[in-house]
């Protein structure tokens, strides 16, 4: 039984020996960096809609049953380009009577004259009166009055008839036709015919705070300073993707929003293409451009109730967490930071999680700390 007893006290012993050659020693040797300052482009985005520079509403000056849609929705049409026939019978029937009543018109015009001329003879003779004279050219006015009257009326009747074809005020694109062959439209139709887009530039509307346009405008003069201070943006589509045209910001809005402390802008794209189409949605991208900007590696970082902090060696090498502001854009690896840290100081870049504040550490190289890695992985390998 003793015998037995010794013999498992031995395994255990050699086991536990096992197990301790297989953790290795903690080492307080930490990667550090040294704060410098460098140029850093990154960029920040505002979500947008796209619109046509001309959203033009179609809608029809007279009323009739449409005989003819001569486009179909998604075309790209010219100015001028006849989009919509409506029935000209009525319009046509119009026209020729009031044609007839020019006629009538102009021979009760023609008539009259030779009254007035008649008239004109008998009363320098003495034939007739004063009152008479005056009658017979009142007549004459007044048949010319029913002329003009006529006349306009022929007019309005021409008009009436030209606007059975509905013609596109722009170059653009068409929108949705809700009316077919046979619908009975009017001026009072409460949905339009069409809507045509011209796209050939681009509106981009989009919106940011205050101080963010603060931030691009700052020691710029006046309204056109500010838009001539604001950088070219660039447009992220959708699915995505960069347009391939850059724009210029070309409006700022003169009233900042109340409730929610935006000022709405607006941003000008060429549209050759005619990839963008009204109605989209996107991302105006702004670039930031800074001359000595202080990045650290956001594995440097840790993170406390939206506080960012990171841990500071001193001369004597012991480490102080150190609380830091960063800008809200980021490339994804590096943070941007504008307070906690300047140029000179060091910062440990790895293994953050495991320091303590007031920790004293042995400062290595971040090319000494990947050799010191690929070392132990050849060890490991080797062991295997």
């Amino acid at each position: 039984m003793k015998s037995r007893i010794a013999y498992l006290t031995l395994c255990l012993a050699l086991v536990g020996c096992g197990n301790k050659t297989q953790i290795p020693q903690a080492s307080n040797e930490y990667a550090v960096r040294e704060i410098k300052t460098t140029e850093c482009n990154l960029s920040t985005s505002y979500p947008a809609t796209i619109k046509g520079i001309q959203d033009i509403e179609i809608r029809p000056k007279v009323s009739g049953f449409i005989t003819k849609v001569h486009v179909d929705e998604g075309d790209f049409v010219r100015r001028g380009q006849v989009l919509f026939s409506i029935d000209r019978v009525q319009y046509e029937a119009a026209v020729k009577s009031a044609e007839a009543a020019v006629r009538v018109a102009r021979t009760a015009v023609s008539t009259q004259k030779l009254t007035v001329k008649n008239k004109k003879m008998l009363h320098e003779k003495k034939i007739i009166s004063d009152y008479d004279m005056e009658m017979a050219e009142n007549q004459l006015a007044s048949a010319e009055a029913e002329l003009a009257s006529a006349r306009a009326q022929l007019i309005d009747a021409r008009n009436n008839l030209s606007f059975c074809s509905v013609t596109s005020p722009s170059d653009g694109v068409v929108g949705t036709i809700p009316y077919r062959v046979g619908s009975l439209v009017s001026s009072t139709t409460a949905e339009a015919l069409t809507t045509v887009s011209n796209i050939s530039k681009m509106y981009v509307y989009f919106s940011m705070t205050e101080k963010q346009l603060l931030e691009y405008t700052k020691g710029t003069d006046g309204v056109k300073g500010a838009l001539a201070a604001i950088p070219a943006v660039s447009l992220q589509l959708a699915d995505g993707s960069t347009y391939n045209q850059t724009g210029k910001v070309t409006n700022v809005s003169g009233v900042i929003d109340i409730a929610t402390g935006s000022v709405s802008m607006r941003a000008t794209f060429d549209n050759p293409q005619k990839i963008l189409r009204s109605g989209g949605s996107g991302s105006v991208v702004f670039p930031i451009h800074m001359d000595n900007a202080i990045l650290v590696p956001q594995k440097a970082t840790y993170e406390i109730q939206d506080k960012h902090f990171v841990y500071v060696v001193g001369k004597d090498n012991k480490v102080k967490n150190t609380e830091i502001t960063v800008l809200p854009q980021n490339d994804g690896t590096n943070f941007v930071v504008t307070g906690g840290l300047k140029a000179g100081e060091r910062i440990v870049v790895e293994g953050v999680n495991t320091l303590s504040d007031g920790m004293a550490i042995k400062p290595i190289s971040e090319a000494q700390s990947v050799a010191n890695r690929r070392n132990s992985a050849a060890q490991s390998a080797a062991q295997k």
